[in-house]
């Protein structure tokens, strides 16, 4: 943490020689030049692995490079030179390791053998593999009941792997899948089928090259998908217009260079991104958008009234359309006051947005965390649908929703059965393929598991994966409910804090990474992922593994499962750690509309694509067809009577992915060398006397308990009135474990209502 100014304006464009710079500076800090340039080569292509950062859609394979600066990030902390050696650990007490930061823990590289907390010495010490699997069956077996298991699941665990996981859990009776999709993306899982049918996109890259029109709402691609911004830029260039919702301006969505553009790195040129940037406020999506949907109803209107053509798409909502009348009716009945004052935005903002959807014919509408982490996440998604649906931007090229999920497979993950409400179409045809009842109750998402955690109910923690108490909200709180389970488990590659805030009794089980070789008793072996337009194609490595004692995601939970029953429970698990064919025939018996004929489609360049009923204006939702949703009011959060308070949204830096930190800076931004800061409007500074670069800490306003966080840094930026931004997992404190979306559960950690005050 520097004391020394941190904020140094950025007038670059984003992309260009900075992000070439930072790939290679990447590269050269895990020492791996030559082995990390190969790896890149190989990331996202035919024949090569699907790399381990974001679930943006690979294009059809018209470049020889198909990364990103932070896609290259993830690649070269995967493939590091440097290792976490049970030497490490033999010199390290766990004590010790928790006092270094989250940054420095992942620079200390691959763990290379499986590990097993020992509390006489407050050391992690190595334990065999058959010792390992044979604690946690051990440890299972001896709960009372299934229900006291946790099994969360990382997004990037592949296919293969979470289906096996499921059945695993399932088999020994609980349906507890607390998942990184409840504290991201679930209101999508949840609001979508509402409206749509289905809870995922509608769009595909093709679709991007219609488009005439592209509202980004609550999302930075430039950090988190860098990759879309190629469709970004190709739709600038040919004038389509990109509408942006965001209370910070963040660069990439104002310009940006490509690096693989010769011609643009030559000259130091770039694209202009957003024609339209409108920063609302924290909270004020909703307002704003419901503002754009009031004019485009009133346009109507006036057409109408003027005998004029009508601007809403008449045929589409009255033949694949319910709830179209209610809808206006709200619309109608919203004050202007309202719109204006929670959206933080002026009418003619407004009015220019409008403008641009009644004359847009195509129109696709992206949204990220800014939408859904509220406490109305699930009914915020429901209102960008329905914008598009007032003139039927569904179901046809050019036209649709894209939710930009985050990690590499986490939509592929809920798509082959880690969810905590299965569905009992699933629940039967896996009952019949394995022979045994499935159990019927739901299970535990992220909040209800912590819950339980609380409790003192959880027995027995798996993690696939992720770094589970950096992530999740009411931090203090959530480590010491994690200490008292008897045994925690983590599957992972790297070292984190989720491995020294530990029960019991803990292990670190070591895994292969996407990069690397996975050879089983049947030959090499390749996953499956699923991205976030549902195109489903392989991944392979191929790299030596970091250490000889690696095993792969599937071949951990397959020794983990066939140690829980004398006899595998009647499923044999070394079959399936064998042969990951075997693994893709049982998914497709059990997801027959998805995946038939598994193996086949996935030896095809590219893979294939699941089939979306909704992108062909099928309509699976109760009524038959798609549905206006009514939100009542503007608020997209709970009211909080304070006249201090603000709306903290926590945010990642560019050099971070979820809870791995890269560096200290945040180059986009201008923020070096301190993540301890708080972005913030001046006026407010002002208000509450902070000068710029005081230390300040934050209060969150709430009745249950104190919630703190100081040595903050105050960053006079370019934010709306009644808004700041900090960065997470550092102020995941704050958020209150209550304070989540009422039907998704997601943690709400894009509106925090808290006071700012002078750090004492």
């Amino acid at each position: 943490m520097s004391d020394q100014p941190v904020y140094q304006p950025n007038e670059a464009p984003a992309g260009g020689w900075g992000a070439l710079g930072a790939t290679a500076k990447a590269l050269r800090e895990q020492s791996v030049m030559v082995r990390g340039t190969k790896a890149l080569l190989a990331a996202n292509q035919p024949e090569g692995f699907d790399c381990p950062g974001c679930a943006w859609p690979d294009p059809k394979h018209t470049s020889s490079f198909e990364f990103c600066e932070n896609g290259a990030k993830a690649i070269a902390w995967e493939v590091t030179d440097k290792r976490v050696t049970r030497a490490f650990f033999a010199e390290h007490t766990v004590s010790e390791l928790e006092a270094q930061s989250d940054y420095w823990l992942e620079q200390q590289g691959r763990l290379t053998e499986p590990m097993r907390y020992d509390a006489g010495s407050d050391k992690y010490v190595p334990i065999s593999w058959d010792d390992a699997f044979a604690m946690i069956g051990a440890h299972l077996r001896a709960m009372d009941h299934p229900d006291q298991a946790e099994f969360y699941v990382s997004g990037r665990t592949s296919n293969e792997a979470a289906f096996l996981f499921q059945l695993f859990a399932r088999k020994l009776g609980t349906n507890n899948f607390p998942d990184c999709s409840n504290m991201c993306h679930e209101p999508t899982s949840v609001g979508l089928p509402d409206s749509i049918g289905i809870g995922k996109g509608t769009v595909t890259l093709d679709d991007f090259e219609h488009a005439d029109a592209i509202f980004v709402i609550g999302q930075n691609p430039g950090t988190n998908s860098p990759r879309a911004m190629t469709e970004f830029v190709n739709a600038s260039k040919r004038g389509a217009h990109i509408v942006v919702f965001n209370p910070l301006k963040e660069r990439a969505l104002e310009r940006f260079a490509n690096p693989q553009n010769a011609i643009q790195m030559a000259t130091f040129g770039s694209t202009p991104i957003a024609s339209l940037y409108c920063q609302v406020r924290i909270g004020g999506d909703v307002a704003a958008l419901k503002g754009v949907m009031k004019l485009v109803l009133q346009a109507d209107d006036a057409a109408q009234a003027a005998g004029k053509p009508r601007i809403l798409d008449t045929d589409f909502i009255a033949t694949h359309t319910s709830g179209f009348e209610a809808f206006a009716a709200d619309l109608r009945a919203t004050s202007w006051d309202d719109i204006l004052t929670t959206s933080g935005l002026n009418r003619s903002q407004l009015e220019a947005v409008a403008d641009v959807y009644i004359h847009a014919k195509n129109v696709i509408v992206c949204y990220g965390m800014g939408i859904t982490q509220h406490r109305l996440g699930s009914a915020n998604v429901q209102q960008t649908v329905n914008l598009l649906l007032m003139r039927g931007n569904m179901g046809r090229p050019g036209a649709g929703i894209c939710p930009v999920r985050g990690h590499s497979n986490v939509q592929g993950d809920r798509t082959v059965g880690i969810d905590e409400k299965p569905k009992a179409e699933f629940l039967d045809k896996l009952g019949e393929v394995f022979g045994f009842a499935p159990p019927r109750a739901h299970g535990h998402n992220v909040v209800t598991a912590i819950e339980a955690m609380y409790r003192h109910e959880v027995k027995v923690f798996i993690a696939m994966g992720g770094n589970f108490v950096a992530a999740v909200p009411d931090t203090p709180i959530v480590q010491a409910a994690m200490r008292k389970i008897p045994l925690t488990v983590a599957v992972t590659t790297k070292l984190n804090r989720g491995h020294l805030v530990h029960g019991v009794e803990s292990l670190m089980l070591p895994c292969l990474g996407r990069s690397e070789i996975d050879e089983q008793a049947s030959g090499l072996q390749s996953v499956t992922v699923e991205d976030s337009m549902s195109f489903v194609h392989a991944s392979g490595g191929l790299l030596p593994p970091a250490s000889k004692d690696l095993y792969s995601e599937v071949a951990i939970v397959c020794g983990m499962a066939k140690a829980t029953w004398p006899d595998g429970g009647g499923i044999d698990w070394d079959a399936f750690a064998g042969n990951y064919d075997l693994i893709r025939d049982k998914i497709a018996l059990v997801l027959p509309k998805l995946f038939t004929d598994y193996n086949r489609k996935i030896r095809q360049p590219g893979g294939f694509q699941l089939r979306n009923p909704a992108a062909h204006r099928e309509w699976n939702t109760a009524t038959g067809k798609a549905n206006f949703m009514v939100f009542d009011g503007v608020d997209e959060d709970d009211h909080v009577d304070h006249p201090d308070m603000l709306r903290l949204a926590t945010i990642r830096s560019h050099d971070q992915y979820n809870t791995t930190v890269y560096s200290l800076n945040d180059r986009y931004r201008g923020i070096f060398g301190d993540r301890q800061v708080v972005l913030m409007n001046q006026a407010d500074m002002a208000a509450r006397n902070i000068a710029n670069g005081a230390r300040i800490r934050l209060r969150t306003i709430a009745n249950d308990a104190v919630r703190v966080v100081g040595g903050l840094k105050a960053i006079a930026y370019d934010i709306p009135r009644g808004s700041i931004a900090s960065y997470y997992p550092e102020t995941n404190a704050l958020l209150p474990l209550a304070h989540h979306d009422t039907r998704a559960f997601t943690p709400a950690a894009k509106s925090i209502p808290v006071l700012a005050e002078l750090d004492q």
